[in-house]
């Protein structure tokens, strides 16, 4: 596995990368690679750390797991190729988007251009076994990924973190709440927009709202 990450993370990120636990972490992605279809392919693990860096990044959108599905996974949190149908999460997700800011529901699932703004879509695991969900979970991933999120909120300042779900929640005693914004809602799955904890949530003209206070460039949803 080549840890291909963008040169302005690595100050903030190698310590962990030589520690033991990182090294059995690359071995065990390595061994799954060579013997299984995994996702997303190699070159796109760590494409959210390479989509917006460190300094620009000002919105945290936290996921759990890539999609397992055939090719649809990029790297970015919720996001697909381009082409793909678009699984029901970001349905979900594009719906709110209308509703919030009167943005017509796009064609294309690929949240590139998202991460170009300045939002880190962080999976907090970052390869999956295909059709296997959840199946490279408790392997380091997550300690890696926690440790970014604790970097990021003792490095910078007036973060905006989104926080969709029980296990996105979790993340908050990472963050310094005196420091970063956090805005938590249910989880934009199907299980948990029906039942009324998605919809309505406007964490997307809230992010806005927050970014024009401090002088920032908005997000174009």
């Amino acid at each position: 596995m080549d840890v291909a990450i963008h040169q302005s993370w690595k100050p903030y990120v190698s310590e962990e990368f030589n520690k033991p636990y990182f090294e059995r972490l690359v071995q065990f992605v390595k061994g799954e690679y060579s013997r299984f279809t995994c996702y997303p392919k190699g070159t796109e693990i760590f494409a959210a750390f390479n989509h917006s860096t460190f300094q620009s990044t000002k919105v945290v959108i936290i996921g759990q797991d890539p999609y397992h599905g055939p090719n649809q996974a990029n790297g970015l949190c919720f996001s697909v190729h381009d082409g793909l149908k678009h699984p029901p999460s970001l349905v979900n997700i594009f719906k709110e988007i209308e509703m919030d800011l009167g943005i017509a529901y796009p064609k294309s699932g690929n949240l590139e251009r998202w991460a170009d703004q300045g939002i880190l879509l962080l999976n907090a695991t970052l390869t999956v076994r295909a059709n296997n969900a959840g199946s490279h979970q408790n392997i380091g991933w997550e300690t890696f990924t926690d440790a970014i999120i604790h970097k990021l909120s003792e490095e910078k300042e007036g973060l905006i973190f989104l926080l969709w779900g029980g296990y996105a929640k979790k993340k908050i005693s990472l963050i310094n709440e005196r420091k970063h914004h956090i805005l938590t809602s249910g989880h934009p799955s199907p299980l948990s927009a029906n039942r009324g904890l998605w919809f309505g949530n406007k964490h997307f003209s809230k992010t806005n709202d927050i970014l024009r206070q401090r002088n920032e460039k908005p997000i174009d949803w």
